[in-house]
């Protein structure tokens, strides 16, 4: 069983910032990709910022500049750090892993529980 635990979340002014952190256990014998979503009150989920196991990223364009993801393999660690939030950033941010379970060649998707971020204008 694999189970990705996050923090960091909580409630911060516009301008200020957060980090958040999700750490994947159980089973997990390899990540192929390292992502945070979010989903805002009546919308849609959206992915904010991705990471490959080569450190490759991607970034939504609402983050892009402001937002900054990592991933630490050993510590099967992902981290998201916020800056200049923003209060259109509030919503439930999710920690998403692609990876292999052990004994296992399949990729499996795994979600986290969910943290939630306010921005107070």
């Amino acid at each position: 069983q694999v189970q990705l635990v996050e923090s960091g979340g909580g409630l911060v002014q516009a301008g200020g910032s957060l980090r958040l952190s999700c750490a994947a256990s159980g089973s997990i014998s390899s990540i192929a990709i390292m992502a945070w979503y979010r989903q805002a009150p009546g919308k849609q989920r959206e992915s904010v910022a991705t990471v490959t196991s080569g450190g490759t990223t991607n970034y939504a364009d609402s983050a892009k500049g402001r937002f900054t993801i990592s991933g630490d393999n050993a510590k099967n660690t992902v981290y998201l750090q916020m800056n200049s939030l923003k209060p259109e950033d509030t919503a439930v941010y999710y920690c998403y892993i692609y990876g292999r379970k052990l004994g296992s060649a399949t990729l499996y998707n795994y979600w986290g529980q969910g943290t939630q971020v306010t921005v107070s204008s």
